[in-house]
């Protein structure tokens, strides 16, 4: 089953809704970090969640970055997004293992640790929106769907789940996202909460054969709900180039540039989310300290 995501609403436009089936997405992030089994499920996780921000934005420069911060073996994960849900991240361990836990579940949780979820979304303004929360659980769905209540004061149900298979890859992955809108009532509060507590897994969806479509209609049976016409694929894309990696160079400043030329004579940058490598010579440094110097 291909990737997509897709989003709809209830008639009455009380409830929002956005699905994605990202299995191809995550085990090409998988590939790529050569991933263990909890850094892919956690990354495949917030990959998915993060694609699912990304069909919020309304322009195309806009950007939404997810950061857990936590004292888990992962480290640090970050996944960001644009508008059309091209996404990439990186798990700052992606070595990291952890034993099943009581449930014999990856443990992603005890992976993540404990810290905090920051949000940012650089919607073009003079400064990015910034919300952080605690991490409640480590286990990516609960901690974004208490963001959503917290920093944003949004109910949201979150969904979210990857399947690993025995050889390491990805066997399914993907989540839904429930949104109530202010003018909701209490009855459909109530409903949709009771209706989600009694869903399947993710997971378990999926390697059914449900397609992000069936999610969508699943997850809010009972509700009359309008498909929007605007499906899209999310992808793992990087946008990282050599002149990126010159303007880091540059940033960096003329003494440290210096010393690099020096004690080195050239430098090699690897990108932490598609792991390509830059190479520059002594003199592409010796050009980037002219430009410095500028």
């Amino acid at each position: 089953m291909s990737d997509k995501l897709v989003r709809g609403q209830s008639i009455d436009g009380a409830i929002r809704v956005f699905v994605a089936v990202t299995t191809e997405l995550a085990e090409r992030a998988r590939q790529i970090h050569q991933s263990m089994p909890v850094a892919a499920a956690a990354m495949g996780r917030t990959l998915t969640a993060v694609a699912m921000m990304g069909a919020q934005l309304k322009n195309e420069t806009d950007s939404v970055t997810v950061q857990f911060a936590g004292d888990g073996p992962l480290g640090k994960i970050v996944a960001v997004t644009d508008s059309d849900s091209r996404v990439r991240g990186y798990v700052e361990n992606p070595f990291a293992d952890l034993p099943l836990n009581k449930k014999g579940k990856i443990d992603v949780g005890g992976g993540v640790g404990r810290g905090r979820l920051s949000i940012v979304r650089d919607l073009g303004m003079k400064e990015p929106y910034v919300g952080q929360v605690p991490i409640v659980t480590g286990e990516i769905a609960e901690d974004i769907t208490y963001y959503y209540a917290k920093s944003e004061q949004t109910p949201t149900a979150v969904g979210l789940g990857v399947l690993v298979d025995t050889d390491y890859s990805i066997k399914a992955s993907g989540g839904f996202m429930i949104q109530l809108m202010p003018f909701a009532t209490d009855e459909v509060a109530e409903k949709l909460e009771k209706q989600v507590r009694e869903l399947p897994s993710v997971t378990d969806m999926i390697t059914s054969g449900m397609t992000a479509e069936d999610i969508l209609f699943r997850v809010c049976d009972g509700f009359s709900m309008i498909m929007e016409n605007n499906a899209v694929t999310p992808l793992y894309e990087c946008k990282c180039s050599k002149e990126r990696m010159e303007r880091a160079l540059i940033s960096i400043g003329r003494e440290e540039l210096e010393k690099i030329i020096e004690e080195q004579g050239e430098a090699e940058l690897c990108c932490q989310f598609c792991d390509a490598k830059y190479t520059f010579d002594k003199s592409e440094l010796q050009a980037l300290y002219e430009r410095a110097k500028k």
